[in-house]
C-alpha cells in the first residue's frame, strides 16, 4: 500500500504459527471469551472483506492525464491474459537499479505487456474478479500529496475515483475513499479535497455503491501517529472530528503498535486512536509468530472496551528486492503457498473477528498483490528477475490468492468451519478462452462434473473455451453439449490449442468430467 515498509519488532521473530494440509479444528476458543459481538452490526464494512487499491499504474500511451509509464517499481509481474488492453514498452527496476522501457518477451515467447490502471476495462476487470471471488469492498488510496488543486497528479486521482466508481455500480461491489496522510504535515488539504472533490465536484457520496456503515459514508484515514508522521495529537484528533462532523464512519489505519504507543507509533496518540470508529493495525512487515494471536486479541479486546469496531490486517507477503536491491532480501516474507496468510485468517477467526481488510490487491511495488500475477518464470520478461508464486517450489494458478481470500472470507464470517489448514487448492483444469493460455481463464476446476450452467458459474461460458491446462494426475473428459452429451474427448495433459483434437473441439465445449 504505502512507499515506506514497516517493520513490526516481532517481525524480526522466527515463524513459529504455520499451516499444515489436513489439520482442520471446528471448534475455535479464544483466549478471553470475548468476541467482537459487542461492535456495530454487519454493514458495508463491519462483517465484510476490504481490500486496498491502488490503481496507481499509468502507461505511455493510455490517455491519461500522466500519458506516462508510473509506478514502475515492479516486485511482480501481473498476468495480464484478461486485460482489454495491454502496454508495451514499461520501464521497470532488478535488484535496485532502473531498467528501460522494455519491449521484449516473457519467459514464454509472448510479448511482455502491461496494464494501465487509469482504463475502465482494467478497473472493471479488477472489480469483476472481486465479485467472483467474494471480494465485498475496495479502499480506494488517495495520497495526500497528490490532491493540489489544478495539478496533473490531482486529475490523475480523481479520474481514477469516477472509474472506481462504475466498475463498482456495475459488479454491486462497495467502496469508499482511504487518504494516506504519510509524512504529509498539512492535514489541511485533505478536508479540503473531501468537501470540494469527493462529496463535491465528483460527487462520489451518492453512488449507490459508496460503502456505508451504521448508515453514515465510509472514509479511512492512513499514517496518523505514526513515529514519522510530523502531526500532532491535536492535528489528529481535529481531522478525525472533522470526518465526524461531516456525518461520516471513520476508520484508522494506524501502526500496528498503536496502543502501547511504541515502535512504529508515536507516544500520547491514544486519545486520537480512540476517536476512530473503527481501528486496523497495520501489519505488513509483521510476522505470524508467537506474538501474532495476543497481538490480535489485545486490539480486539480493546476496541471492545472502548466501543470501535476492530478490522485486523492481513498481507500475502512482501518483498522489495527490484525497488531496494541487496539492501532487501529477495522473498523476504515468504507467501509460503498460501500458509502465511491463511494462518492470519485463522487466527482472526479463533478470535471471533469477522471483518478483515487485505493489504493489497493490485500492489505490485511491495508483492503484496492478491490479484493474478506471474505463476512462474514462463509468465514473467525473458530473462529478468520478479517474485513469483512458485517461488517455495509450490506453482499455484495466478489466481490462487484471491480463490484464498474468498475461502478465508467465508470462514471469517462463519460460512465455512474453522480450520488452521487452508483449503484452497493449488491448481486446477483451467480453460482459456483463446488458443496458447490466453485471453480470458475460468477458475480452476477440481475433481468433479461440471454441466453447462455449473461451468458458467466457474468463468467458463457456453463454446468458449480454445485452450486447456490439465494438472498432472487428472484426466479430463470434453463434451461437446450439456449433460455429458454429444462428441467427447480424453485429454491427460495440457492442449495449448482444443483445435489440434480431432474432430476440433475448439469453441463447443458445453460440459467437462473431471476425474
Amino acid at each position: 500500500m504505502k512507499k515506506t515498509l514497516i517493520i513490526c519488532c516481532a517481525a524480526l521473530m522466527p515463524l513459529v504459527f504455520s499451516c499444515k494440509k489436513n489439520q482442520p479444528i471446528n471448534n475455535p476458543e479464544t483466549s478471553t471469551g470475548k468476541t467482537q459481538i459487542d461492535g456495530s452490526p454487519v454493514g458495508d464494512v463491519v462483517g465484510k472483506i476490504t481490500v486496498g487499491y491502488q490503481g496507481w499504474f499509468s502507461a505511455a500511451g493510455d490517455g491519461s492525464p500522466l500519458n506516462s509509464w508510473g509506478h514502475d517499481n515492479l516486485e511482480m509481474w501481473p498476468d495480464t491474459r484478461e486485460y482489454t488492453n495491454t502496454y508495451s514498452g514499461t520501464p521497470f527496476s532488478q535488484a535496485g537499479v532502473g531498467q528501460p522501457g522494455y519491449t521484449g518477451n516473457l519467459g514464454n515467447g509472448l510479448p511482455a505487456k502491461m496494464f494501465s490502471s487509469y482504463d475502465q476495462s482494467t478497473v472493471n476487470t479488477h472489480f469483476k474478479w472481486m465479485q467472483q471471488y467474494g471480494i465485498d469492498c475496495a479502499a480506494l488510496q488517495r495520497f495526500a500529496n497528490e490532491i493540489s488543486p489544478g495539478s496533473t497528479i490531482k486529475a490523475q486521482r480523481d479520474g481514477m475515483a469516477g472509474k472506481v466508481r462504475t466498475a463498482a455500480e456495475t459488479y454491486g461491489r462497495k467502496f469508499y475513499i482511504m487518504y494516506d496522510a504519510s509524512g504529509w504535515g498539512d492535514l489541511t488539504a485533505i478536508k479540503n479535497d473531501w468537501t470540494n472533490t469527493i462529496a463535491g465536484s465528483l460527487n462520489l457520496l451518492t453512488s449507490t455503491a459508496y460503502a456505508k456503515q451504521n448508515g453514515k459514508p465510509v472514509v479511512s484515514i492512513y499514517g496518523l501517529g505514526y513515529a514519522s508522521h510530523p502531526s500532532s495529537v491535536t492535528d489528529a484528533l481535529d481531522l478525525i472530528n472533522f470526518f465526524k462532523a461531516q456525518g461520516c464512519y471513520v476508520i484508522g489505519s494506524v501502526p500496528g503498535q498503536w496502543r502501547t504507543g511504541t515502535g512504529d507509533s508515536k507516544a500520547g496518540f491514544i486519545n486520537a486512536y480512540k476517536a476512530f470508529n473503527m481501528v486496523s493495525g497495520w501489519a505488513v512487515g509483521r510476522a505470524v509468530d508467537a506474538s501474532y494471536a495476543p497481538w490480535v486479541t489485545g486490539d480486539r479486546d480493546f476496541c471492545n472496551a472502548n466501543g470501535m469496531d476492530y478490522q485486523p490486517c492481513a498481507y500475502p507477503g512482501t518483498a522489495f528486492y527490484n525497488t531496494n536491491g541487496p539492501a532487501s532480501a529477495q522473498n523476504q516474507f515468504p507467501r509460503n503457498h498460501g500458509d502465511f496468510l491463511w494462518a492470519q485468517f485463522a487466527t482472526f477467526r479463533n478470535a471471533g473477528v469477522t471483518s478483515a481488510y487485505i493489504a493489497m490487491f493490485d500492489e505490485l511495488n511491495e508483492a503484496t498483490s492478491i490479484f493474478k500475477v506471474a505463476e512462474d518464470a514462463s509468465m514473467i520478461p525473458a530473462g529478468k528477475y520478479f517474485l513469483t508464486l512458485d517461488a517455495d517450489g509450490t506453482h499455484v494458478s495466478s489466481d490462487f490468492y484471491l480463490r484464498l481470500v474468498n475461502d478465508g472470507g467465508k470462514m471469517l464470517k462463519g460460512q465455512i468451519p474453522y480450520t488452521t489448514a487452508e483449503p484452497t487448492p493449488f491448481n486446477g483444469v483451467i480453460f482459456y478462452q483463446d488458443t496458447n493460455y490466453s485471453g480470458g481463464m475460468g477458475q480452476p476446476l477440481q475433481v468433479g462434473t461440471y454441466t453447462l450452467a455449473q461451468l458458467a458459474a466457474k468463468g467458463v461460458p457456453n463454446d468458449w473455451a480454445s485452450s486447456v491446462k490439465v494438472p498432472p494426475g487428472r484426466t479430463v473428459i470434453l463434451y461437446s453439449d450439456d449433460n455429458f452429451s454429444g462428441t467427447s474427448w480424453t485429454i491427460t495433459s495440457d492442449k495449448s490449442s482444443l483445435a489440434g483434437l480431432s474432430p476440433s473441439a475448439n469453441d463447443i465445449i458445453s460440459s467437462v468430467k473431471v476425474q
